[in-house]
C-alpha cells in the first residue's frame, strides 16, 4: 500500500466516522478520533453484517484493501451512542 493509498482510506475512515457521530448525535472528538471511530465501526459494521448475513451494500477497494462505507458508518453510529450512553458527554446541538 502506496502512502497515497493511505491517505484516501484514512480520509474514507474519517468521514464514515464524522457521519455516523452525527447521526449518533455524539461527538467524541475531532478529526484524529474520527478516523479511530469510523476503522472501528467498519469492524463493529461488518461483524453485524456476518452475524446476520446481510450483503456489504457499498465497498471502496483501494490496491488489496476493501473498506465497507455503509457498514462502517452503521458501525460508527452504533459505537458512537454506546460511548454517549456510557459516558453522557457532550453532544451536538443543531
Amino acid at each position: 500500500m502506496t502512502l497515497v493509498e493511505l491517505v484516501i482510506l484514512l480520509v474514507i475512515a474519517a468521514l464514515a466516522g464524522s457521519i455516523g457521530q452525527a447521526i449518533a448525535g455524539y461527538e467524541l472528538g475531532g478529526c484524529l478520533v474520527s478516523i479511530a471511530v469510523g476503522f472501528i465501526g467498519a469492524f463493529i459494521g461488518l461483524f453485524l453484517a456476518r452475524e446476520f448475513d446481510l450483503p456489504t451494500i457499498f465497498v471502496i477497494e483501494i490496491d488489496d484493501t476493501t473498506f465497507p462505507v455503509v457498514w462502517s458508518i452503521i458501525g460508527s453510529a452504533l459505537f458512537a451512542a454506546a460511548i454517549g450512553i456510557l459516558t453522557r458527554g457532550r453532544t451536538i446541538r443543531v
